[in-house]
């Protein structure tokens, strides 16, 4: 996930305080998509779509759209669909959009396969938990090409929500939200190729709340991310004019990736702060935390560098992979804005490289408390300062995920569909059931004609799954509600993020830095 200034994972949540965090407001759809499918369902199959996995799409969906944007619910049933023209669906009201199919890249335009943008009160999302995109980047990738389109965008959306729903394999970016407001993304699988650049979640936006995922910002809450052999979490590259504040990632569970936390930039301006990071598990990544402004593979943006503080690391446990080459902390500040009112308290990494039983812990022009931090008022600059210990710390012992992959997946075949997992966190559940694990009782089902859609009147009972032949597939909605994670007690989620590899609907960009098995150091 990529959380950056506009003109943001990312993704989204927030903390005025940093103790306690929350959101600025209410967050989702403001009506229910069965509400929607009540007023008009619109399907695509009525509009000469084709689940035979060659007709194109594009030209369907967009006229089922123009149905349903002023009030309604888009519906794609089961089955396989290609899409070779892309669809750009702009001003939409009161709309939701349900895959229950899985469609399939066949065109080879750049840009945003499905792009929506200017809507308020809309919801996207799978009633089976398992309609998906398949983006077949390994077709990109295998020729060295890394320049071809996204899955997913939204741009200018607010009052939404994004869930239920798997991304596999984009010839370039998976997911990003661009200048969106209110807005939930949850229990979603992405999955990726290995390589920098192939971001999950991308996200420039304000008042989101991000969690339960496998792969100017501002109030942004990210939780129970699960980054499976992945880029991990980040926020960055961060340039000129740098507006980042009040952004919480909690159960952030990483696997075999780049980075646990990776915050990048090289010259720019502005500040980042009240930024928290807690209860962070970790197994074999390359960093951990990794603060470096002056990042080599981003070319200088000029000014003094962006100002970060008021930064809490809390609670993180797990190893690295070598803590003696690269060491559990790395925070590199910018020399003419030296990083201060950083804290680190209860973090225990340690080395998984047996040949060599120690690790470090090093700061530059950082300021606060903790392991290499100095302490201190004046905030001038300093060079860098390395501890090193040989023993290993109490309490690093961390749990570990029955998903987590053995193996990464390559660039050169055909990336398969996984399945979204019931935790995203050591002992977590989601915030939010599956909608593929929820009963009859929770959805309503829509009768629709095998015409053109009508307005229709929801089911009071849900009819059998049996479809007769002169009838079209139904869509089964469920409730959704607009909330905040305080108004969710009880329940817990999660979700991963990253670049490459199976990843998490948090978070922030990918670093585009090859996985350490590729040569990074």
């Amino acid at each position: 996930m990529r959380i950056n200034t506009l003109s943001f994972f990312s993704l989204v949540s927030l903390v005025p305080t940093l103790a306690v965090a929350s959101l600025s407001g209410s967050v989702g759809p403001l009506t229910s998509a069965s509400t929607k499918a009540a007023t008009k369902t619109c399907n695509v199959l009525d509009y000469g779509a084709k689940a035979d996995k060659t007709t194109d799409l594009g030209p369907p969906l967009a006229s089922a759209f123009a149905d349903c944007k002023s009030g309604g619910l888009v519906y794609v049933p089961s089955g396989d669909y290609a899409l070779s023209t892309w669809a750009r669906l702009s001003g939409g009201k009161a709309w939701a959009l349900q895959i229950d199919g899985t469609i399939y890249r066949t065109g080879t335009d750049g840009g945003n396969m499905i792009f929506i943008e200017h809507s308020s009160d809309f919801e996207l999302f799978s009633s089976t938990s398992s309609g998906a995109m398949q983006g077949l980047g390994y077709e990109y990738h295998k020729d060295n090409k890394w320049s071809g389109p996204r899955l997913l965008r939204l741009y200018d959306v607010t009052d939404f929500s994004v869930h239920d729903f798997i991304l596999v394999d984009a010839p370039a970016f998976h997911f990003s939200l661009d200048t969106c407001t209110n807005g939930e993304v949850y229990n979603m699988a992405i999955r990726g190729g290995n390589h920098g650049g192939l971001d999950g979640v991308d996200v420039w936006s304000t008042n989101v709340w991000i969690h339960d995922i496998e792969s100017p910002s501002k109030n942004i809450l990210v939780e129970n991310i699960y980054c499976n052999w992945s880029g991990g979490c980040g926020m960055g590259s961060l340039g000129k004019d740098t507006d980042i504040s009040d952004i919480t990632y909690r159960n952030i569970y990483t696997w075999n990736s780049n980075n646990m936390m990776f915050i990048k930039s090289n010259g720019g301006s502005g500040s980042a702060t009240n930024l928290l990071f807690e209860n962070f598990i970790g197994h074999g990544n390359a960093y951990s935390f990794d603060i470096d402004s002056y990042w080599a593979s981003m070319s200088s943006q000029g000014g003094n560098g962006v100002e970060l503080s008021n930064i809490t690391l809390r609670n993180w446990k797990g190893t690295e992979e070598n803590g003696a080459a690269r060491g559990p902390i790395k925070i590199v500040c910018p020399d003419g804005a030296p990083c201060y009112d950083i804290t680190i308290e209860d973090f225990a990494m340690w080395t998984e490289d047996s040949s060599r039983q120690r690790q470090w812990y090093s700061c530059r022009n950082a300021y606060g408390t903790g392991f290499c931090l100095k302490s201190g008022s004046s905030h001038v600059a300093y060079e860098a300062t390395t501890t090193t210990v040989s023993s290993a710390p109490s309490g690093y012992s961390a749990a570990t995920m029955a998903s987590d992959l053995k193996t990464e997946f390559g660039i050169t075949a055909s990336i398969p569909i996984p399945t979204i997992p019931t935790s995203f966190y050591p002992g977590a559940t989601p915030y939010s059931a599956l909608m593929a694990n929820k009963g009859s009782t929770a959805k309503v089902r829509a009768v629709v004609a095998s015409s053109k859609p009508t307005t229709v009147a929801a089911a009071t009972s849900t009819p059998t799954e049996q479809q007769t032949s002169t009838s079209t597939p139904a869509p089964a909605v469920e409730q959704p509600s607009q909330q905040s994670p305080e108004q969710s007690a009880g329940e817990v989620g999660g979700c991963p993020f990253g670049n490459g590899r199976p990843v998490p609907t948090g978070p922030p960009r990918a670093s585009h830095r090859h996985h350490r098995r590729h040569g990074h150091h």
